[in-house]
């Protein structure tokens, strides 16, 4: 059985007095699709961010690799690991956001090799060399040298990818990849995603995108309210569902 690689117990977050997280739980082995889906505002994209150290979560136990990111302390708070701890789980971890976010004076080769180079101390020309692979597999070597502002949303996306692989992380979360993208740019970044569910590797997905998490997710988790309501595999979730609240966000899909 694959190594867990990934665990998340009982997180509990809140805003300005407002539970937005009210004990989620969840476990990814290593080389598996995990799909979390559920209405806007559910919390999907907060649990996200709490994991990757964008939000810092009020109580709970997050986990990578076995090296603890965070766990409650004898108050029942949570209390996080030492900065280096912190970092080296950071370095795990790759976020592919909704809107990009490349370094627009930065050109497409550049966004991609400059953490590999000032952070992992690659030499330049490994980062390149990774960097050109990487866009190949893209669809992208002809843009190393175009800005983003030359790109379509979808090619911005490709290139936030790769820039996320070139880091070379053990787990890779994307929220709402396609959201910022029109339904034709949404395949390009869906054949992207496919193909490295395919190469095994860790993805953990919030997504709007049905079929996609049907088709490629190895579990699903509905989330509503701050709340896990469901957990299971793809057909569990969405042919044979025991909750109604997930069965009406899914009747549009399932019909």
């Amino acid at each position: 059985m694959s190594q867990t690689i990934l665990t998340a117990t009982d997180i509990k977050k809140g805003f300005d007095g407002e539970e937005v997280l009210k004990g989620i739980s969840l476990e990814v082995r290593r080389g598996e699709v995990l799909a979390i889906i559920g209405p806007s505002g559910s919390g999907k994209s907060t649990l996200l961010r709490c994991i990757a150290q964008l939000e810092s979560v009020d109580s709970g136990l997050i986990s990578v690799c076995n090296d603890v990111l965070v766990q409650n302390g004898p108050d029942g708070r949570a209390v996080y690991s030492s900065p280096e701890q912190c970092r080296k789980i950071g370095l795990r971890l790759g976020l592919v956001f909704q809107n990009f976010n490349l370094f627009p004076h930065y050109s497409v080769l550049k966004n991609i090799t400059d953490a590999p180079v000032r952070v992992l101390q690659k030499s330049r020309e490994e980062a390149v060399a990774a960097a050109r692979e990487l866009l190949k597999k893209m669809g992208l070597s002809e843009k190393e040298d175009a800005y983003p502002y030359q790109l379509s949303g979808g090619q911005q996306q490709r290139v936030s990818i790769a820039r996320a692989l070139a880091m070379n992380p053990e787990i890779l979360f994307f929220d709402e990849p396609t959201s910022a993208l029109d339904p034709e740019l949404t395949g390009e970044i869906l054949r992207v995603m496919r193909q490295l569910a395919a190469e095994h590797m860790t993805m953990v997905v919030v997504t709007h995108e049905m079929q996609f998490a049907h088709d490629v997710a190895d579990h699903v988790i509905f989330m509503d309210g701050g709340t896990v309501l469901e957990n299971g595999t793809p057909d569990e979730i969405f042919s044979h569902t025991r909750n109604e609240r997930t069965r009406a966000f899914l009747s549009r899909f399932t019909e």
